[in-house]
């Protein structure tokens, strides 16, 4: 849970927000949520005590979550699955000049990592549908949905050096495995052999093996110097 006192950040301070979830994937049905992602800027004096700001909030709407730029940039830079995709959303909500700065480094978090977190990211959660399989005979069906858009999103990702976020004309093959209508193992089958693409990309992938994490950092501090030299925020 986040702290109500902290909840201005984001009402006062964010830079970029979008949808995320089964909206932004074009994946959304009569009864989806709406789910929030942004990023705010805490002012650079709010770093100077001794209690910093923090790293990230929940709230004030339902459905809504945000990162502090710092470490939105972190996790991009990583390769952050959540991350990335929410950098790439085609539903912006809201966006100023700092969060324009930040969307136009969007190709300066990408790089070859992205392999290893999305493929990651989908064994765990791969592993935890056969888990339950195993105890209730099924799988979460949406759960199944989202794995293989992950690893057909990282996949692309890898093979063009681009994110794209809308699964287009999958969508309703997707939407076949959220009902349940595709067996589970032609579900299975189906993330084994996207997970062996996004290997197989990954050897020829057009991306960088690194991001380019001084351009991201060059950024940080000048959006943090501006801040401080701009009337201060308690």
């Amino acid at each position: 849970m986040t702290a109500p006192d902290a909840q201005p950040l984001v009402r006062d301070h964010t830079i970029y927000s979008c949808v995320m979830g089964s909206r932004a994937f074009g994946l959304a049905t009569d009864g989806s949520d709406t789910d929030r992602r942004g990023v705010f800027l805490a002012p650079t004096p709010l770093f100077w005590r001794f209690e910093k700001p923090p790293t990230h909030v929940e709230g004030p709407a339902e459905e809504q979550f945000s990162w502090e730029l710092e470490r939105f940039c972190e996790l991009a830079l990583i390769a952050n699955p959540n991350v990335l995709e929410c950098l790439h959303s085609p539903l912006v909500e809201q966006v100023n000049s700092v969060g324009r700065e930040l969307l136009s480094l969007r190709e300066a978090f990408l790089s070859r990592l992205a392999h290893r977190t999305f493929v990651r990211y989908a064994l765990g959660q791969r592993r935890k549908l056969e888990a339950d399989v195993r105890q209730y005979g099924a799988p979460r069906w949406k759960h199944a949905m989202h794995l293989l858009r992950l690893l057909a999103s990282g996949r692309d990702l890898l093979r063009t050096g681009e994110l794209t976020v809308d699964v287009g004309a999958a969508r309703e093959d997707l939407l076949a495995v959220k009902r349940g209508e595709v067996p589970w193992p032609e579900v299975e089958r189906r993330m084994t052999r996207l997970a062996e693409e996004n290997d197989e990309a990954a050897a020829s992938s057009p991306l960088p093996s690194e991001p380019d994490r001084a351009r991201v950092e060059d950024f940080l501090i000048r959006t943090r110097r501006t801040s401080a030299l701009s009337p201060s925020t308690d």
